[in-house]
């Protein structure tokens, strides 16, 4: 088999191998990599125990 330079091959084929590079993440899931702002109101958080 030939190895046929990128810029030679047809838009179909250079779209095909782009999507294949950019499939893997290699396990990691980017959505769980956001930090989340630390101005937001979060009803949830741990409130600090009144003092006495």
């Amino acid at each position: 088999m030939k190895v046929v330079p990128l810029k030679k091959q047809s838009k179909k084929e250079q779209r095909k191998f782009y999507a294949r590079k950019r499939r893997d993440w290699n396990g990691l899931k980017p959505t769980t990599r956001v930090v989340e702002s630390k101005k937001i109101y979060d009803r949830k958080k741990l409130k600090k125990p009144e003092a006495e």
